[in-house]
């Protein structure tokens, strides 16, 4: 199972630590929803999401001011002994003393930030979604080319960094290099990015490791990028028939998404940088509504029509 530091959390987010008493060294976010307890704070324990991140906004706010203090004593004693990552207080509210103080006993962290409710919510579930998706590790390079994630595999020694770095020196930007950690953000979307060890460097035989932020400057490189299109590198087989018209599109798939791919025989005198670039501007062409093959079909079968009418 995914899981995030709870201090990674604070620090990404800039929350604000009301607890300093409670040890978060071994705290864990397993879990990338929320939960706004409004039912529980009336008493109302069934069904209790108490695994996620629990989130106190301005009306669970106003709401406990309503109340006396023996009630809330009682509440919080509820809510407080259920196992939860953090409470955390949004839109400038913050908790009161008996709060902090059964927080503190219970070992719950109480955290606090001045984003309006909505906002924080939208941001966290974002960043959750990202950092516990479910994550597989593959071999090859990923580069974002005008904007499209292209992710290159091949065999060992076939020309992956190679290319990568040609495309770089024309001005795209390398992800990751020999290993490419794919995580599943939704159903439709990808996202890549490099293991922090081999993070902005290339392996080149014969040269050894090249470091793509040093030489090329912070322009050459990215952090994340989505996973738009494969190229497969392969040796050309004279035996083989490759697609030459691409009427109908190969995928490959990654933790269940299906993602387009294209076959690249290798054979000398191929550049493969610019075969990357025009796979890549193809596929946004695709995507705006424009297929190349299938104009040239639509061509070929009306030049037949207008010779059977003649």
């Amino acid at each position: 199972m995914q899981s995030v530091k709870l201090k990674t959390v604070i620090e990404t987010l800039k929350l604000k630590n009301l607890t300093p008493d409670v040890n978060i060294d071994d705290c864990q976010v397993t879990i990338p929803d929320i939960n706004r307890p409004a039912l529980q704070l009336t008493g109302y324990f069934e069904h209790f999401e108490n695994e996620r991140v629990q989130i106190i906004g301005y009306v669970e706010y106003t709401y406990l001011l309503g109340l006396s203090r023996e009630r809330k004593l009682e509440i919080y004693e509820q809510f407080l002994g259920y196992k939860m990552p953090c409470v955390i207080y949004c839109s400038k509210s913050e908790p009161d003393e008996d709060m902090l103080r059964l927080a503190t006993e219970h070992g719950v962290p109480i955290l606090a930030t001045k984003q309006t409710t909505s906002s924080f919510m939208a941001e966290i579930i974002r960043w959750l979604k990202v950092e516990l998706a479910p994550c597989i590790s593959i071999h090859g390079v990923l580069v974002d080319v005008y904007g499209e994630g292209v992710l290159i595999m091949g065999e060992s020694g076939i020309g992956k960094s190679e290319a990568a770095l040609e495309l770089i020196k024309r001005g795209h930007r390398l992800v990751s290099d020999d290993v490419v950690e794919i995580r599943k953000v939704s159903d439709v979307t990808l996202i890549g990015r490099a293991p922090d060890i081999t993070r902005h460097f290339i392996e080149l035989r014969g040269i050894g490791i090249v470091d793509v932020k040093t030489l090329f400057g912070v322009e050459g490189v990215k952090e994340t990028q989505s996973i738009d299109l494969v190229i497969k590198l392969e040796d050309w087989n004279k035996d083989k028939e490759y697609d030459r018209l691409g009427l109908e599109e190969e995928y490959t798939e990654f933790l269940g998404n299906k993602v387009v791919c294209h076959s690249i025989p290798i054979r000398p005198g191929r550049n493969l940088a610019i075969i990357c670039e025009t796979a890549a501007v193809n596929y946004r062409q695709k995507k705006m509504g424009y297929n190349a093959a299938k104009e040239l079909y639509n061509r070929v079968q009306n030049s037949l029509t207008q010779k059977s009418d003649e």
